[in-house]
């Protein structure tokens, strides 16, 4: 069964930002899907295990940004 986890980010303003996020996720062991929204400022990840916060967080300071 997938998990799927909601994660708050910050510093996201356009598309771009959004699929610069969506990249560095995307490429995290066992990430099935990343659904990125800058408006709502948060990414939806679907992985085959709980990921841990210090991953998602390091993939998103890659991006340029930052978690909440």
């Amino acid at each position: 069964m997938s998990d799927i986890s909601t994660w708050t980010i910050t510093g996201m303003t356009c598309g771009h930002c959004e699929a610069s996020v969506r990249e560095e996720i995307s490429e995290l062991p066992g990430v099935e899907s990343v659904e990125v929204s800058h408006t709502a400022g948060t990414a939806v990840v679907t992985s085959a295990a709980p990921l841990e916060r210090a991953a998602v967080a390091a993939a998103v300071e890659e991006a340029g940004y930052a978690l909440a």
